[in-house]
């Protein structure tokens, strides 16, 4: 397991600094944010940052496995204890025993199962599905969710006991359009990652191709950048990525809210101001003082406004 948190933003500094006091203790982590924005690697950061860094560190993602299966894949079965049951089988929790536990979309779990895994975060102990022995485990819990949890809790579709058993440190991760200046490191990062990869050692992304994704709003995220960035580096043709290396959605993009490129996300006044801004910083070729005459600001208020 290697993380590596790319970027150097107030935004990404305060979440380093975040995991850097979190890590050394076994309190439970919330992390939130967007698809796309690396909640899973900034789980790894804090367990690689960890007293139980050589312990087993297990994944599972709720969205992704049905929820009849899901609560056998944390707690396990007994045999017999359900058709297909043909074993007794451990479940992560057990496995995890001593290490850390990364549960991703947690959002997306079924009722029943949130009241098990409360019982759990409360007591260190469950029993299997379909078992008497109860069980006790010593296992650091980390969460994830791109979704509000408490828009869940008032749905009635999450529970509020479980939250604040999660939420005992919440670590927010800015989507990449509010920390845009880390998209040049982000870049640099995958190019290097994916000229390796298909053996291209020469290859570079142009000043206009660099340009052109720093126009672009990144509704997909980190995940998004780096998609496009291989792909480009996989079509180029010379020792240069240009603009017509990458797709369409890319090289024209829209800041009219409800524009398909944005995916549905509909931008807040507050993100729309700070894109302007930086359209106008960039006008001004990076000089803020510049800028803040254009905008009739001061300049104190520029740097407010960049975020």
């Amino acid at each position: 397991m290697k993380a590596n948190i790319i970027g150097s933003s107030k935004a990404i500094t305060d979440v380093l600094s975040l995991v850097s006091r979190v890590a050394g203790n076994d309190v439970t982590v919330l992390i939130t944010g967007e698809s796309g924005t690396g909640k899973e690697m900034v789980a790894e950061t804090i367990v690689q940052q960890s007293p139980r860094k050589v312990k087993p560190f297990l994944k599972i993602n709720c969205a992704a496995i049905p929820s009849e299966l899901l609560e056998s894949q944390m707690f396990g079965h007994e045999r017999g204890a359900f058709t297909g049951a043909v074993s007794r089988q451990e479940g992560c929790f057990e496995r995890a025993d001593g290490g850390s536990l990364f549960l991703d979309e947690i959002g997306d779990m079924a009722s029943m199962t949130q009241t098990k895994l409360l019982r759990v975060l409360q007591e260190q102990e469950f029993e299997r599905i379909g078992g008497n022995e109860t069980i006790r485990v010593d296992v650091r819990l980390i969460a994830a969710t791109n979704k509000t949890l408490l828009e869940e809790i008032k749905r009635g579709k999450f529970r509020e006991d479980l939250y604040y058993r999660l939420n005992v440190v919440e670590i927010h991760i800015p989507p990449l359009r509010e920390r845009m200046e880390d998209v040049n490191e982000l870049v640099g990062h995958f190019v290097t990652e994916f000229r390796q990869k298909y053996n291209k050692p020469e290859l570079s992304i142009s000043r206009q191709g660099m340009q052109t994704l720093l126009n672009y709003s990144w509704p997909g995220n980190v995940r998004e950048l780096r998609n496009v960035i291989e792909r480009a580096v996989v079509l180029s043709r010379t020792t240069q990525v240009e603009s017509e290396d990458f797709p369409e959605k890319i090289r024209q993009p829209s800041l009219l809210p409800g524009d398909s490129n944005e995916e549905d996300h509909i931008f807040t006044l507050q993100e729309m101001e700070r894109m302007y801004v930086r359209k106008v910083l960039e006008y001004a070729g990076g000089n803020k003082l510049k800028a803040a005459r254009l905008l009739n600001i001061d300049p104190k208020t520029l740097r407010t406004k960049l975020g």
